[in-house]
């Protein structure tokens, strides 16, 4: 995706950053990456001051602004012990956005994953989640979160569905009842009381030089279960080595204690629909990537299910 550069943005929203800043912006690095249309750039002010600011308007996307807006808020409300980068701002000009965060010094995770690596973002995401999200949190319930996953399945004809490698296509065939229960059922297996970043990828995961980790990108935060993001996590990991011994992560990362085997199957069940239905829809505007990243998601997820299926 060819991300919209920072002299492109509005000028009224660009002054009403360099407000929030202070000064005005003198360099502007415009970010690769991501779905979401729109300005990403690192930003550098007269005096060396360095921000992170992600702007849309209705014109690029029609969801994008609301999405800012709710990661804006989210940010503004995440306790202090949680690795995220802080919210210096957010303002409006007409229909745009533009969120002003924190500038992270640091890069994405290496992939195919790196052994130390993950297990420092398992141990960010174990420390994260080790005590409860305040009761007043303005969150999301994780159950509300995946409930239309079950849907997802339902509109998802199994006869007219495309080929999938593999024989994908016709596993899901035979087992679409199923599939559609078990992610039903997976509203249930969700519930708790711990912070859900509700996206973890590597994309969304910085590492600063000195191995601390921060996760970015939280406009889906939740209130769930506290394994939720660390088996979502390791779908990505799978994502980019096929032979990555996942289960063997699950038995021994403490992360994992306590997870249900069976309601793990179950929430990948939803995560299959969520991403299978997703790819099946027309292209969004201004993303013409997403689907086929979507559709490479779903595959990745239905193979892991499979082998659980099946077992």
């Amino acid at each position: 995706m060819t991300r919209l550069p920072w002299n492109e943005i509005p000028p009224p929203l660009r002054a009403r950053v360099e407000e929030v800043l202070g000064e005005p912006v003198v360099e502007a690095l415009s970010q690769t990456g991501g779905f979401s249309p729109g300005s990403a750039d690192r930003v550098i002010t007269a005096s060396g001051r360095r921000a992170f600011v992600k702007s849309a308007g209705l014109s690029l996307n029609a969801d994008t602004p609301g999405i800012h807006r709710a990661e804006a808020a989210i940010t503004a409300a995440l306790p202090p012990h949680v690795p995220a980068p802080a919210l210096l701002g957010f303002v409006e000009h007409d229909d745009w956005v533009a969120l002003v965060l924190e500038d992270v010094e640091a890069r994405h995770p290496s992939t195919p994953w790196e052994p130390g690596e993950l297990e420092a973002v398992l141990e960010a995401l174990h420390a994260m989640t080790a005590t409860p999200l305040p009761a007043d949190a303005a969150v999301t319930t994780l159950a509300d979160a995946i409930a239309g996953d079950a849907a997802e399945w339902q509109r998802i004809d199994p006869v007219t569905l495309p080929p999938l490698p593999r024989g994908l296509d016709t596993w899901v065939r035979a087992h679409h009842d199923g599939l559609t229960d078990a992610a039903a059922r997976a509203v249930a297996d969700v519930r708790g009381d711990r912070l859900v970043h509700f996206d973890t990828r590597a994309d969304n995961i910085l590492l600063r030089e000195d191995g601390s980790v921060v996760l970015i990108d939280w406009p889906w935060a939740a209130r769930g279960v506290a394994w939720f993001d660390a088996l979502s996590l390791l779908i990505n990991v799978r994502y980019y080595d096929p032979d990555a011994d996942i289960e063997r992560l699950i038995g021994r990362h403490a992360i994992f204690d306590g997870m249900p085997r069976d309601a793990a199957t179950r929430v990948l069940a939803g995560f299959a629909g969520m991403f299978l239905g997703s790819s099946l829809r027309p292209v969004p505007p201004r993303m013409p990537t997403l689907r086929t990243f979507q559709r490479d998601q779903a595959i990745v997820t239905l193979d892991w299910l499979r082998e659980r299926w099946e077992r």
